[in-house]
């Protein structure tokens, strides 16, 4: 039975991926055309148009796969480019420029995202689907939000792929809305290992440096003041209570490490 599950999830996973490989091959030039580049593993920078493979919808592809043509493989002779589609396995990292002319850059970074993997409110064979799609992706690209001596991912969770049942259609949107609005964030000091960046584990990283460790101390950092965890009787976090806990962690990014990368060195 769980060999023929896990063979399941297979098909699904590799159908998903093969409807991907054939989307949005074909680019229009646009007149204010901005080029982004992608860097190979050897190192090589490449410049050239670098397109998003997710949109608001489903930022998860961005993670998986990325379309790219390089300036030297423009034809301007032809109305439309062809992209080629490049993952994990061909680049090192990606900067891209999106449709509201924002720079995004991506990394390539092995971290396996076992808080989505584990937590599901779908239950049943959409749950085990959604486990198995966090689960198996451990090499993946996840967005820079600050570099730095502590450089902050935003990373998101894969969602199931479909729901199987009427009675899980509700709940299976509920959780990919979850996932779309609340991706977690992840962090390496000093280029280490790649941790969840949490309410606690921000007051650790910081406390090297005694610019922010002051401000912390005084109060100034008011994301740092209340830690907006509410725990159970049992002192475990309920699955409700998961919004209230990240919500607090882009402020923490964008108020504390931001001001340690810019005035701790």
């Amino acid at each position: 039975m769980k060999k023929v599950l896990a063979l399941s999830l297979f098909a699904v996973a590799s159908f998903n991926a093969y409807a991907q490989e054939d989307n949005n091959t074909d680019y229009a030039l646009r007149g204010d055309e901005r080029y982004g580049y992608i860097i190979d593993k050897s190192g090589k920078k490449t410049e050239g148009i670098v397109r998003l493979n997710g949109d608001a919808l489903s930022p998860w592809d961005n993670q998986k796969k990325v379309k790219f043509v390089a300036v030297s493989d423009i034809d301007k002779s032809k109305k439309k480019q062809k992209f080629k589609t490049l993952d994990t396995d061909d680049i090192k990292e990606y900067v891209a420029v999106d449709d509201n002319n924002n720079e995004r850059h991506f990394e390539n970074i092995k971290y396996t995202n076992t808080k989505e993997g584990f937590s599901t409110a779908t239950g049943g064979l959409s749950g085990n689907i959604k486990a198995f799609n966090n689960l198996t992706k451990s090499t993946q690209f996840a967005e820079i939000v600050t570099d730095g001596k502590i450089k902050v991912y935003k990373l998101y969770g894969y969602p199931t792929t479909f729901s199987a049942g009427n009675s899980q259609i509700a709940a299976a949107e509920a959780e990919t809305k979850r996932m779309r609005e609340h991706p977690s964030y992840i962090y390496s000091k000093k280029s280490g290992k790649i941790e969840e960046l949490t309410f606690a584990k921000a007051k650790i990283i910081i406390g090297d440096c005694s610019y922010a460790k002051g401000k912390m101390t005084s109060g100034a950092y008011a994301s740092l003041k209340n830690d907006e965890k509410k725990r159970s009787g049992l002192g475990r976090l309920i699955k409700s209570q998961i919004d209230d806990v990240m919500s607090n962690v882009p402020e923490i990014v964008e108020e504390v490490i931001m001001d340690y990368n810019e005035n701790c060195k």
